[in-house]
């Protein structure tokens, strides 16, 4: 029997993220969460952001834990979630208003980085939002000896992980048509980058 999945890192930074997701997403009606994980993060959101519509994804072997979320909290504003492998061909959602991810980018190898944004440029109406949460570097360097740690550890269990550099996220997102709105400070040395499409 599969056992209800459970972060503690999600715990802790929820409702930060949640502050800003209330502002980002205030017009919004529907997003495609990439990247779903325990789906802590699914259910909290969607609890309170009751005008979105909350489609979380995730490559198959995640799925089960994230239905055992879902199953508990009974939301209106939240449908099964779906299989999504950001190097597939073909994606299960093919337009959204707003997309949201939490601690992907740096797991991701940097070619599925690249299709990922790539894919954004697809996925996003004009006017649609994107919001990134996770660790970056700036100026190619660690913003903490802690983030610096977590580097390390991220090599260990995958070479091709690494904390991304911004000015390359950045590079990657102007050339999806995506125009940086902010980026904003949160708690243990993370960020939350906002971005909105401009341009088809």
């Amino acid at each position: 029997m599969t056992q209800k999945p459970f972060s503690q890192a999600c715990e802790n930074n929820k409702a930060p993220i949640l502050a800003v997701l209330k502002t980002a997403f205030s017009d919004v009606s529907a997003v495609l969460e990439i990247g779903t994980g325990t789906g802590q993060h699914a259910v909290y959101f969607a609890r309170h952001l009751p005008h979105i519509s909350w489609q979380s994804s995730d490559v198959a072997e995640h799925l089960p834990g994230i239905n055992l979320w879902l199953d508990e909290a009974q939301l209106s504003n939240m449908g099964k979630p779906v299989t999504l492998n950001v190097l597939d061909e073909n994606w299960p959602v093919t337009c959204t208003q707003a997309v949201f991810t939490s601690n992907t980018l740096h797991i991701m190898g940097k070619a599925e980085v690249e299709r990922f944004f790539k894919k954004l440029a697809e996925l996003l109406t004009n006017g649609g939002k994107f919001c990134c949460y996770g660790p970056f570097n700036y100026g190619g360097q660690f913003t903490s000896e802690s983030n610096a740690r977590f580097n390390e550890w991220l090599y260990q269990q995958n070479q091709k992980s690494a904390i991304r550099d911004f000015e390359w996220v950045e590079s990657l997102a102007n050339a999806a048509g995506l125009a940086l709105v902010a980026d904003h400070e949160m708690p243990a040395n993370n960020r939350l980058l906002e971005w909105q499409k401009i341009s088809a």
